[in-house]
């Protein structure tokens, strides 16, 4: 199969190795429903490429992803979204998540909400000293979707996805490292090589092993918690985008975002 051109996003191949980089550096890679329909389409690419091990998702520019672009949710562009709208975040981790090579996410700059979850969807993860995440859904007025919450629970555990999901806080990539969220954290600088050294290093093990190891891990995790209900995030999103409550919040988060 030829390799895809995406309005939005880069991959390419290099024997084993493959690269998916968010591409809209100048929204800082913040996501549209187009690009989340994109990923599960570069994700469903990677795996018909049986000699692609291990795959580098990167962000372009100054940011790895500053989360969905609220110009299509609440802004002068947005319409209403509908159920499968609503749903495509998930079906875009799901389908990130399930991709037969490994995948490791180098992480720089912003890393907000659904970029969070993108990262959170790959096997392992680099970030560099600069990385600044945030999780601010609640303070939009609706709830972390995309099958989020069970899938942070998992990895950080239930107290701490509590606090960083409620206080919508940004916190660093130290404390990151520290909950163990991301594996490795590097110099900003050294992001890009340590990412290349790590990738290759494992794509030069066996193939057979790398997929074995990953659908065990990936077993065993859902064992302990599965996402499989979080279909019905897509409910709960369209529930509070008509709250008036709810709808309140999402105006002054945009109200304070445009005096900044």
């Amino acid at each position: 199969m030829a390799q895809p051109e995406f309005e939005t996003l880069r991959v390419a191949a290099e024997g084993p190795l493959g690269r998916l980089t968010l591409h809209r550096p100048e929204r800082l890679n913040a996501l549209t429903p187009a690009m989340l329909h994109q990923l599960a389409q570069a994700a469903r690419w990677f795996d018909s490429q049986p000699e692609i091990r291990v795959v580098i998702v990167s962000g372009a520019g100054r940011a790895f992803c500053a989360g969905f672009d609220l110009n299509f949710f609440g802004g002068a562009n947005s319409r209403p979204p509908g159920r499968e709208d609503a749903d495509l975040g998930r079906v875009m981790i799901e389908q990130l998540a399930a991709m037969r090579a490994l995948t490791i996410a180098a992480i720089h700059g912003r890393c907000v909400g659904g970029g969070v979850l993108i990262a959170a969807a790959c096997d392992l993860r680099l970030a560099a000293d600069d990385a600044v995440f945030s999780i601010p859904e609640i303070d939009l007025g609706i709830p972390l979707a995309w099958g989020g919450i069970p899938r942070l629970v998992r990895e950080i555990g239930p107290a701490m996805t509590r606090e960083l999901v409620l206080d919508c806080r940004e916190f660093s990539a130290v404390e990151a490292r520290s909950l163990r969220l991301v594996n490795r954290c590097v110099p900003a600088v050294d992001l890009a090589a340590a990412a290349q050294t790590w990738g290759a290093s494992l794509a030069a093990k066996a193939g057979r092993l790398l997929a074995v190891t990953k659908r065990q891990v990936n077993a065993a995790a859902e064992r302990l918690l599965s996402p499989v209900d979080a279909a019905g995030d897509a409910d709960d999103l369209l529930a509070a985008l008509g709250d008036p409550e709810c709808r309140e919040m999402l105006r002054n988060y945009l109200a304070a975002k445009l005096k900044r």
